[in-house]
């Protein structure tokens, strides 16, 4: 769905009730086995509704591994700080102890000392964000 495209179920959802409403960004498909996160579309979203960047997923590579997806688990620390640095309002982030042991999703899941090392650095990103910095 493009990013423009999710404020009618955003609509929907409020219409019908809907308080907290959430999207999520988690990159597109891009026909060479690679989710791809267009920056713009935080921003575009973010107009009608908070939004929520799926970091883990973002950085899958869909049947990447033959029968499976794989992933660049080096490009989810990078995409996640950028995405804060964007003014994302929230993160998702796979976490695993023994990432390469996950049952699903591995390739792209970090170690619980790699999320503990990315929050202090989306947290002090975050914090040179002024208060009114719409994105």
């Amino acid at each position: 769905m493009a990013p423009h495209d999710a404020r009618l179920p955003v609509r929907k959802a409020r219409e019908f009730g809907a308080r907290g409403v959430f999207l999520t960004e988690r990159g597109a498909s891009f026909g060479y086995n690679n989710q791809v996160v267009d920056m713009r579309a935080l921003a575009i979203m973010r107009a009608f509704a908070p939004v929520c960047f799926d970091a883990t997923h973002s950085a899958q590579r869909p049947v990447a591994a033959g029968d499976h997806s794989g992933g660049d688990r080096e490009m989810v620390a990078p995409l996640a700080r950028a995405a804060v640095a964007f003014g994302v309002d929230a993160l998702f982030v796979e976490v695993h102890p023994s990432p390469d042991e996950a049952p699903c999703d591995g390739p792209v899941q970090i170690s619980v000392e790699a999320l503990d090392r990315l929050l202090g650095e989306v947290r002090a990103i975050a914090a040179t964000r002024a208060p009114s910095d719409p994105i």
